[in-house]
């Protein structure tokens, strides 16, 4: 059998989380507006309401979350190919991509378990605030940190190694900033119409959406496999080392 060509699954995976992505999207948006969480009549009518939707978006995240591994290991394959010099870094990024998707999963249960509560039950609008209270906390704020690591020695990397375009570098770095900026406007509030409320369009915009971004553009450019004229034994640096 062919040994697997890494770029092309970083490619693939990048476009499978974009797939699964649009399926997240387009189940929001036939999902009717969250209310206020101290409104409890209306908090336990809107899980009621939206628990099918919820629970597809939590189904397409799971695999979204699949393919992010598999996109981190083969981006932190890439690296090592390129730079195995600076392996330790390409680590870093892996494992700090590894532990938001955990977080995010845990967020995900929360959220799942506030649509549940809602079939067969008697719906506890106590227990329902506080699952998406802690879910918005860890998609929020701790997710913000988590990721600016994650861009900022992605950046750092593609900078040293060349492994993926030099782009996708300054992308990555603005997307570190951002998240950054974004981390402790995450704790000021949870009103559903403010732009800034934790778990909110703020940090859907400001810190998830730049990063996915990231990860497409990182994709396209690595989709068609290995690059013409490049050995697959290694990257750039690789190929420059052997020559030397």
């Amino acid at each position: 059998m062919r040994t697997p060509d890494v770029r092309r699954w970083t490619g693939l995976s990048a476009l499978a989380v974009a797939l699964f992505l649009a399926v997240e999207a387009i189940t929001k948006l036939t999902m009717p507006p969250r209310p206020q969480l101290d409104d409890s009549d209306a908090l336990v009518a809107y899980a009621q309401a939206s628990s099918s939707q919820t629970f597809i978006v939590i189904l397409a995240d799971t695999f979204v979350m699949a393919f992010l591994i598999v996109f981190l290991a083969s981006f932190r394959q890439l690296i090592n190919r390129a730079r195995p010099d600076v392996e330790w870094l390409a680590d870093l990024a892996f494992g700090a991509g590894l532990v938001f998707i955990a977080v995010t999963l845990v967020g995900d249960a929360m959220d799942g378990g506030a649509a549940l509560d809602t079939l067969g039950l008697t719906p506890d609008p106590s227990a329902i605030r506080t699952l998406i209270e802690g879910h918005a906390i860890m998609f929020g704020s701790t997710g913000a940190v988590l990721l600016a690591l994650v861009s900022a020695t992605a950046a750092y990397l593609t900078f040293l190694s060349g492994a993926v375009p030099r782009w996708t570098g300054y992308l990555a770095a603005a997307t570190a900033v951002s998240n950054l900026v974004w981390a402790p406007l995450g704790f000021t509030g949870t009103s559903p119409t403010s732009f800034f409320a934790t778990g909110g369009a703020g940090n859907a915009i400001l810190a998830i959406f730049p990063w996915l971004v990231w990860v497409f553009c990182v994709g396209i450019t690595t989709v068609r496999g290995a690059r013409p004229g490049t050995a697959r034994s290694g990257g750039p640096k690789a190929v420059a080392d052997a020559a030397v």
